[in-house]
């Protein structure tokens, strides 16, 4: 698809890529899924944008909500052709779970989650128990993310309602891609619980704590501070990304191509009037957008 240059409006810029903003930055903190891969297999523009940024003195940390931590998230994307030298290290949610259930290692815990996700209790010594003796919850997502919703989870959340249990969602992003079909995430289930009343503690983006992580890791890879104005996020989550990084006070480059992609694109082209139009609606706006990201 081919992105037209110049403003579209609203503040929003239009952009062909990353060069075009990356002048005066020295961190890129880039979200994962939807940016660099689709859960099947890596973007080579995505990649390829990312490592040349690298080789002009610029340090890219990639930041995921992936309830899993970072050495894993590492290997699959090993797994799925991302070159390591398109990033110098990776911080998750799942990193900001595991000091989460650290700090709580006198309650026992109930896990909803598939088994794929247990790592992140690696070396805790939590004491796992049934739900109805949980002292909290870390929910990664769903048992079955193919076949259930968030609501698939109403009677289980009623019950820890009623026992005032805090629930620590280690993915607070409410869907992500998988190949070309959008797949409910943690961030789902967390939501319908807070909605009902319920306590949730949110590891990732857009809130705060992974954010400082990511930027401690920058200034710990540059090797001095790095001012906000001189940080660059990417991501294609208007809710997490785009939100996050507002909130974190630094620019943003929001990647149409991803989970918002049936909202922001014509089907052949973005153009200024479609992204005024999405613009327009959102709470929150990002500073510039793109088709994919590219260099």
């Amino acid at each position: 698809m081919n992105a037209t240059q110049g403003s579209a409006g609203a503040g929003v810029q239009l952009v062909r890529g990353l060069s075009e903003l990356a002048v005066g930055k020295d961190l890129l903190v880039c979200d994962i899924w939807g940016v660099i891969h689709n859960g099947v297999e890596a973007f080579a523009d995505s990649c390829a944008a990312l490592a040349r940024f690298r080789a002009g003195g610029g340090v890219v940390v990639l930041v995921s909500n992936a309830p899993r931590p970072f050495h894993l998230v590492r290997d699959m994307l090993d797994r799925l052709g991302a070159p390591r030298d398109a990033y110098d290290a990776i911080v998750t949610s799942g990193d900001i779970t595991r000091g989460a259930i650290a700090e709580r290692a006198n309650l026992p815990v109930f896990m909803i989650g598939p088994g794929r996700d247990r790592p992140i209790f690696e070396g805790l010594g939590a004491d796992f128990v049934s739900v109805d003796e949980a002292g909290y919850v870390v929910c990664t997502g769903l048992f079955d993310d193919e076949t259930e919703t968030a609501e698939t989870y109403r009677a289980t959340l009623e019950g820890l309602l009623a026992r005032d249990v805090e629930m620590i969602c280690a993915n607070p992003d409410l869907v992500v891609e998988r190949g070309d079909r959008l797949i409910p995430c943690a961030g789902a289930v967390a939501a319908l619980y807070e909605q009902m009343g319920g306590r949730v503690l949110y590891a990732g983006k857009p809130h705060g704590p992974i954010y400082a992580a990511a930027f401690d890791m920058g200034e710990r890879l540059k090797d001095a501070t790095i001012a906000h104005n001189r940080i660059l996020a990417i991501g294609d989550s208007i809710h997490t990304d785009v939100a996050g990084a507002v909130a974190a006070g630094i620019d943003v480059l929001f990647v149409a191509r991803g989970i918002h992609a049936h909202e922001v694109m014509t089907p052949d082209k973005l153009t200024a009037a479609s992204v005024n139009e999405w613009a327009s609606r959102q709470r929150v706006r990002p500073t510039a957008l793109i088709d994919h990201l590219r260099w």
